[in-house]
């Protein structure tokens, strides 16, 4: 291939840049042209192309977000609206697009795919609930995000004698909560994936660490579940024990790369620019066993990730 196009879609995540980055650099040095493509699929419908050099990426792979932007496309969606993007990126010269995103974007990649368009997609979503890789792109930078934040949540909970039910993002996956609950020593970690006794799961927990003289604890909510405050208020009725509830947000998908995702995000970009190059195309990039790998991307999308047994194991043995 001579010229290729890079996208990034959905929601941002920390080491975007640094894999738009990779993928530029490596294009370059293989005397790839790179077109940039702004704001998702909605500016390849609309032709929002931009030409890449070496230096168009400087200075980049420390800041969160995404320099290319994102949005959401509901005409992408369409079979219609697919075709249109072929030929947009027929149009402008494109010869194969890398997607750098979460499920939603990789679905799109697929379709391009499908219409003859070769696609890669690299994993990039805090939520890390891309079954065919280990990890995401964003998803070791939110983990650091959220610990700090709790760490500070303890910190007032300590000093009030308070529970605190405790909010984060993950809408299909527990992930970001699981490990957070575990590594922040939290009484429970409540998650789409498990369903939860609020007797056993939650109040057993606080009561028996008030018989031994705790004097806060900490339940992890993932936002799939959602209803903390009402949480909280069931808890604080249960037990009598003052709780407050606290809703994270958005601020988990910000902040500068830690080096974890700094690394994954270069060797995934380097990996997809390499399939192109050779070309070869419908496939998506994932990390398994610390080894690069890639995957159909038909069969990449089919595959269930399942949250180890092991972890919640180990939540539960860890909260005594």
């Amino acid at each position: 291939m001579k010229k290729i196009g890079v996208l990034t879609s959905g929601g941002d995540a920390p080491g975007m840049n640094a894999a738009i980055r990779s993928v530029v650099r490596m294009a370059l040095s293989n005397d790839i042209e790179v077109l940039a493509i702004r704001k998702g699929y909605m500016g390849l419908l609309n032709g929002l192309f931009q030409e890449m050099d070496a230096r168009s990426v400087s200075d980049i792979l420390h800041r969160g977000g995404t320099i290319l932007q994102s949005s959401r496309c509901a005409e992408f969606r369409e079979e219609a609206g697919v075709r249109k993007g072929v030929e947009m990126a027929r149009k402008a010269g494109l010869e194969g697009i890398v997607v750098i995103g979460g499920d939603g974007s990789f679905r799109g990649a697929r379709d391009l795919s499908l219409m003859g368009l070769p696609t890669i997609g690299i994993p990039a979503t805090i939520d890390n609930d891309i079954a065919c890789t280990e990890l995401t792109i964003g998803f070791d930078t939110a983990l650091e995000t959220v610990k700090d934040a709790l760490d500070k949540i303890r910190d007032t909970a300590q000093s009030h004698e308070r529970c605190s039910v405790f909010e984060v993002m993950g809408r299909g996956a527990g992930y970001i909560a699981a490990y957070v609950a575990i590594a922040c020593g939290a009484e429970a970690a409540i998650i789409p994936e498990m369903p939860f006794d609020f007797e056993q799961d939650i109040i057993k927990p606080i009561m028996d660490g008030k018989k031994r003289g705790k004097e806060n604890n900490l339940i992890v909510v993932a936002e799939g579940v959602g209803g903390s405050v009402e949480l909280a208020e069931r808890i604080e009725k249960a037990t009598g024990v003052e709780t407050r509830a606290t809703i994270l947000g958005h601020i988990q998908r910000g902040g500068s790369p830690t080096v974890n995702d700094r690394m994954l995000a270069s060797r995934m970009g380097i990996h997809a620019v390499k399939l192109l190059k050779n070309g070869i195309g419908n496939r998506t990039v994932a990390i398994k066993n610390n080894e690069i790998v890639d995957y159909d991307i038909l069969e990449g999308l089919s595959m269930k990730k399942q949250m180890p047994e092991e972890i919640m194991k180990m939540a539960k043995i860890l909260s005594l």
